[in-house]
């Protein structure tokens, strides 16, 4: 388990060691974020709340595919402060729309998976698949062809 100590009212977490266990990153990738600036201002010996929040970001952005040097440009915008707000909005606004894409896409993989679930069950209690042959997709229970339908559009 992590310990956390304070100064001054901020909370410093003791070792990168930590910060890796916490956020299930290797250290190797720590020392390169920080290596290519991803933390501007950190305190070498220790990891405080505004470096925890960095990293929160950076995974956040680097999730839905944002390169590292499009991750620095971002966290130099931050440095620069207010004149950069937009910027910042309209690439978190980017990011958004791909990572709803990606759900839609997710959902209808889950919907796929959910129906052929049923689908073998079905098949396992009757012993074959003749009674499912007659049921898709007209015939489903409505559950069942709610995820049929999502699945095949």
């Amino acid at each position: 388990m992590s310990r956390v100590f304070t100064q001054k009212g901020e909370k410093f977490f003791n070792t990168i060691g930590q910060i890796s266990e916490m956020f299930g990153l290797p250290i190797s990738t720590l020392r390169y974020y920080d290596k290519e600036g991803l933390f501007p201002n950190i305190e070498r010996q220790s990891f405080g709340e505004k470096e925890m929040e960095a990293l929160n970001v950076i995974e956040c952005l680097k999730k839905p595919g944002l390169e590292i040097k499009d991750i620095k440009k971002f966290m130099a915008w931050c440095v620069e402060g207010a004149s950069t707000y937009k910027e910042r909005k309209e690439l978190f606004e980017s990011r958004k729309k791909i990572v709803e894409c990606e759900m839609i896409k997710l959902q209808k993989t889950l919907d796929m998976l959910n129906f052929k679930c049923w689908n073998y069950d079905v098949a396992i209690r009757d012993g074959n698949e003749v009674r499912l042959e007659a049921l898709i997709p007209d015939s489903l229970p409505d559950d069942i062809r709610k995820l049929y339908d999502n699945a095949h559009s």
